[in-house]
């Protein structure tokens, strides 16, 4: 029998993001995904090497991997639209939930318990707490960038990102912020 989650998968370097918004580069959620898994996995890090923690590393890189997984079925919707009252975000939670339970449809059975806990993760974990971090800060990151090539379009934007990242709490997060961020602003030879 064949299966088509990977298929779908697959298909997450056609979900562009920051629809509402011009970019002098677009953005997917492929490659999205894999740069907030290297910004968790270092957010991971910094809370277990500095701050005494006992993150699970694995769940946190796992969860990161998939936080967009029902994107290949809903696409992006803009954060202003997400985000524009609580009827709104409530109800495009219940899609996204829809949209999971349906790519757990096309899984083996026997994988489906392993994918329940990415595709249906512990929100109230201190893990899922990381990489809504890293899905910030990888959101900041894009700001800071459009922003080095001259697009003041994302400025209120990265206004808003930043003082949510501060209201989070985290101070693995503003260690990222104060040690990593402000390379992504800086050209190729400015990094050597």
């Amino acid at each position: 029998m064949q299966h088509h989650f990977y298929a779908y998968m697959a298909r997450m370097k056609l979900i562009k993001r920051w629809g509402l918004r011009h970019n002098t580069r677009e953005e997917n959620d492929q490659e999205h995904s894999l740069q907030v898994s290297m910004i968790a996995h270092a957010l991971a890090t910094y809370k277990n090497r500095r701050y005494g923690g006992d993150v699970d590393v694995e769940k946190v890189l796992l969860y990161a991997v998939y936080h967009e997984a029902a994107e290949v079925i809903t696409g992006d919707l803009a954060s202003p639209i997400k985000y524009f009252n609580p009827g709104i975000r409530e109800a495009f939670k219940g899609i996204e939930r829809m949209a999971s339970a349906k790519l757990m449809e096309y899984l083996p059975d026997d994988f489906r318990e392993d994918f329940e806990k990415l595709l249906f993760p512990d929100e109230n974990s201190y893990e899922w707490k990381i990489v809504k971090a890293a899905d910030r800060i990888s959101a900041y990151v894009k700001c800071l960038e459009e922003y080095a090539f001259g697009n003041r379009e994302f400025l209120t934007a990265q206004e808003t990102i930043r003082a949510s990242i501060s209201q989070m709490n985290m101070p693995e997060a503003e260690d990222f912020m104060r040690e990593f961020a402000p390379s992504f602003m800086l050209p190729l030879d400015a990094l050597n």
